[in-house]
């Protein structure tokens, strides 16, 4: 497997795992019921493992719009630009991990039950549709990059992330509330 599949794979997996925890917070916080017994432990694992992830894809996105801005600058006068456009228009697109974390940051600051779980429920809507698409579409585009240095640079994966990644999601799967599994936004 090359360098680039990794990096692809890792960024997919990161991708998957937020959507799992995002979507089992939906049916712990953004439901009617009350949370299902012992929530504090999986609010406090899910809410750290999403903000570490949304603030990781924050960075990248930021990252993005540094090479794209230098790109740009170096392309003047001349008729292409090594950044693909629809990259560029991606990134601009709605749908920013800025804009997730905001809505997080509602969810948890929510006044009344009845306000959190509207908060929770707007959090994943945003969540499983503007945000999951843009990154989709992003890394269907950054795909196409050629040069692994790009990949290297535009992830910011190393092997310590992948592990940071993977003990975060560990510990939310260890505090679920009985009845609740990681499923991904179609349920799967």
């Amino acid at each position: 497997m090359d360098e680039s599949a990794i990096l692809r794979g890792q960024l997919a997996t990161e991708r998957i795992h937020a959507a799992q925890v995002v979507n089992a917070c939906l049916i712990v916080f953004g439901t009617a019921r009350e949370p299902l017994g012992e929530s504090g432990a999986f609010r406090e694992a899910s809410v750290s493992y999403l903000a570490w992830v949304l603030s990781r894809f924050e960075q990248r996105d930021q990252l993005l719009g540094e090479l794209i801005t230098a790109s740009r600058t170096a392309a003047l006068g001349k008729p292409e630009a090594s950044v693909p456009a629809e990259l560029a228009d991606l990134a601009a697109r709605e749908g920013t991990s800025r804009q997730a974390l905001t809505r997080l940051e509602r969810a948890l600051s929510a006044a009344s039950a009845e306000l959190a779980h509207a908060a929770w429920q707007a959090f994943g809507q945003f969540f499983n549709t503007l945000w999951c698409a843009r990154r989709e579409a992003i890394e269907e585009q950054l795909a196409r990059l050629p040069r692994i240095a790009t990949w290297r640079a535009l992830s910011a994966i190393d092997a310590d992330s992948i592990l940071e990644e993977r003990a975060r999601y560990a510990q939310v799967a260890a505090r679920l509330p009985p009845g609740v599994a990681l499923l991904g936004a179609t349920g799967r």
